[in-house]
C-alpha cells in the first residue's frame, strides 16, 4: 500500500523553519524535527527524503514567503527612497517583535556556509543577490525621479546596504540595542542622500 501523508506539507515546513531558525542546520537532530514537527520518522523521509532535501525546501518556502513577498510589496511603492527606508524599518520592527527574534534564516544560512552544499549556497546566493538587485532597482528609480543623487553608484551602494542589512540581521539576535539597529538604518539612508 502507498504511503499516504496526512499532514499539510506546507504546515509542517513551517514548523521545520522555526526549528532551523532556532538552531541552525548543524545543530538540529532529527529528534528536534520528528517533536517539532509533530511527524514520526517514516513520514519525514517519506515527504522529504531527508534532512538536507527538508531543510532545502525550509529555506526556499523561507525566502519566497519572506524575502519575496516583502520585496514584491515594497517595490510598488512610489518613493524608491521610502520602499528602502521601509525595508529597513520591517527588518527592526520584526527583529525588536519579541524577546525570542532568532534572526533571519538566509542570513543564519549564510554564516554557515562553509558547511553548506552548493544546493544551498545557491539558494542563499539567489536570495541576497534579490536583495541587492531591489536596491539598485530603487536606486536608479530614485536617481530618474531626482531623488537620489546621480553621483550614487547603484550597484556599490546596493552591495554596501546589503552589508548593512547583513549586519543589522546579525546584531539583531540579541547583541544590540533597538536605537543601535536605528543607526544602521540611518547609515543606509545616508548612503542614498
Amino acid at each position: 500500500m502507498p504511503w499516504e501523508k496526512s499532514f499539510d506539507i506546507d504546515d509542517v515546513t513551517d514548523k521545520a523553519i522555526a526549528i532551523f531558525i532556532d538552531k541552525g542546520y548543524e545543530g538540529t537532530s532529527m529528534s528536534d524535527l520528528i517533536d517539532g514537527m509533530g511527524i514520526n520518522k517514516g513520514s519525514l523521509y517519506n515527504a522529504f527524503g531527508s534532512k538536507r532535501e527538508l531543510f532545502s525546501r525550509a529555506l526556499r518556502r523561507y525566502d519566497r514567503t519572506n524575502r519575496a513577498a516583502l520585496l514584491n510589496d515594497l517595490a510598488q511603492n512610489d518613493d524608491p527612497v521610502a520602499a528602502i527606508s521601509c525595508f529597513f524599518d520591517h527588518l527592526i520592527a520584526e527583529a525588536t517583535s519579541g524577546a525570542d527574534y532568532r534572526g533571519c534564516l538566509v542570513v543564519n544560512t549564510a554564516l554557515e556556509l562553509p558547511h553548506q552544499p552548493d544546493s544551498v549556497k545557491e539558494i542563499v546566493q539567489e536570495s541576497l543577490g534579490a536583495v541587492e538587485a531591489f536596491f539598485s532597482e530603487m536606486i536608479r528609480r530614485g536617481q530618474a525621479e531626482d531623488r537620489i543623487p546621480r553621483t550614487v553608484d547603484p550597484e556599490e551602494t546596493a552591495t554596501s546596504l546589503m552589508s548593512l542589512v547583513i549586519g543589522l540581521r546579525v546584531l539583531s539576535r540579541g547583541t544590540s540595542a533597538p536605537g543601535d539597529l536605528a543607526a544602521i538604518r540611518s547609515a543606509a539612508l545616508r548612503l542614498i542622500s
